[in-house]
């Protein structure tokens, strides 16, 4: 199992197949939920490096209903992903499939929010079809890539409550 730790934002690869990130935030529930499943509010915080934004995010937030994202480089390049909604427990549980196109298999994502004394944790799950893909999708970048957008979405939640 490998673990890495950024800041608060811990990455961990419990089996052959998955990636397990986890944060504390120091915010409600009910409002992580929001803010992970608003429109409104996801541009603000769910970016790749600084620079980049998010020109489209689309979430048909039901079973069965989609959501696409599109990201926009400094160079005014773009990467997507979309997805399909699977579980929808609000405001604890979301399970969606995940894919980016090309040669990037689908993933089957899974977040789950847990609240303590006012403070939530996020764990999010990501199981591969491969170990090879798993392994594939760790040399992109991702464990700094959350973390930067974790960074953002704790100010955000900051400037909120």
């Amino acid at each position: 199992m490998i673990a890495k730790h950024s800041a608060a934002t811990s990455l961990t690869t419990p089996s052959d197949r998955e990636v397990v990130v986890t944060r504390v935030f120091n915010a409600p529930r009910r409002l992580v939920w929001e803010v992970y499943t608003n429109p409104a509010h996801l541009p603000h915080w769910m970016l790749g490096p600084k620079g980049w934004t998010m020109p489209v995010c689309e979430i048909d937030l039901r079973v069965g209903g989609a959501w696409h994202f599109v990201w926009r480089r400094g160079d005014g390049s773009e990467i997507a992903m979309r997805g399909v909604y699977q579980e929808i427990v609000p405001p604890e549980r979301l399970v969606s499939s995940e894919a980016w196109g090309g040669d990037w298999p689908e993933t089957l994502n899974t977040l789950l929010l847990e609240e303590e004394g006012g403070k939530t944790t996020i764990t999010q799950r990501v199981l591969y079809p491969s170990k090879e893909a798993r392994d594939a999708a760790l040399k992109t970048g991702m464990q700094e890539g959350v973390s930067e957008s974790f960074d953002r979405l704790a100010e955000y939640l900051a400037a909120m409550t």
